[in-house]
């Protein structure tokens, strides 16, 4: 393995790793050397995790927390922390869309859920975590945000607000932790073949309409935004930061021919 994309040596929290993207993240992190702290809300659901990536020879720890909840988020910060003893990498995927529909009929609920577990989540974790990091010489963050956070959208709206707060997000933290060499950014998936997905891909005619304006005509891979992730993480990506990178196929490029 190239030392450009090594993480041997390194330290890693993933959130809402035990399926998808996330999950897809947590491979390949742990197929580059690092040592994997994952956590979801589920229990169970980290436990059959561990036993997925043991069978792939990747050790890790679980520490499931509910995002919802800033103590439990500040006692994963520490838990984490209280393991390693260091964090260089740490990936905020974990999301939530409980809302469908124009913003208007969005709940005071919904709101309070998608920006807390979208929103103030990273924010907690990072303040929690990015001190230590800035003392031990640095590390790196990525924020799984979102497409819908780069464009308007009927029925997503809610969530591409809190997902546009991420990219601002990893720009401001950026710019405050930059001094002590800790990189900040911010990836926006488009439609990635995924369970948050099927919704969509399970539906032919609305598939068909999105793939029509992709350019390369396809549905995303998890890996091909963990692949980004692992960059971001790893030497050959220390000198991005700030940036929100956009995985879609060309979709928020194209023009519909």
């Amino acid at each position: 393995m190239s030392e450009l994309f090594s993480l041997r040596g390194k330290t890693a929290l993933i959130t809402g790793a035990t399926r998808g993207i996330g999950l897809a993240i947590a491979r390949e992190y742990g197929r580059a050397g690092a040592r994997l702290a994952i956590s979801s809300e589920s229990a169970e659901d980290c436990r059959r995790t561990l036993s997925r990536l043991a069978e792939e020879g990747i050790e890790a720890i679980a520490l499931p927390a509910d995002l919802a909840c800033q103590t439990q988020v500040e006692a994963l910060a520490d838990a984490c922390l209280a393991h390693f003893g260091r964090l260089d990498a740490l990936v905020c995927n974990a999301g939530v869309a409980p809302h469908l529909g124009p913003l208007a009929s969005a709940s005071d609920a919904d709101w309070e859920l998608t920006l807390t577990v979208n929103l103030r989540s990273a924010l907690w974790l990072s303040n929690a975590l990015l001190p230590a990091m800035a003392a031990q010489g640095g590390g790196s963050v990525v924020l799984m945000a979102s497409i819908a956070g780069v464009r308007g959208n009927k029925g997503l709206g809610l969530y591409g607000l809190s997902k546009a707060g991420l990219a601002q997000l990893a720009r401001n933290l950026a710019v405050e932790w930059g001094p002590a060499n800790v990189r900040v950014n911010a990836i926006s998936p488009g439609v990635i073949h995924t369970e948050f997905a099927r919704p969509l891909t399970e539906q032919p005619e609305i598939l068909q309409r999105r793939l029509a304006l992709t350019p390369l005509r396809r549905v995303g891979r998890p890996e091909e935004v963990a692949a980004l992730a692992l960059l971001l993480a790893a030497p050959g990506g220390a000198f991005i930061s700030g940036q929100n990178l956009i995985v879609d196929g060309g979709t928020t490029i194209g023009d519909g021919n």
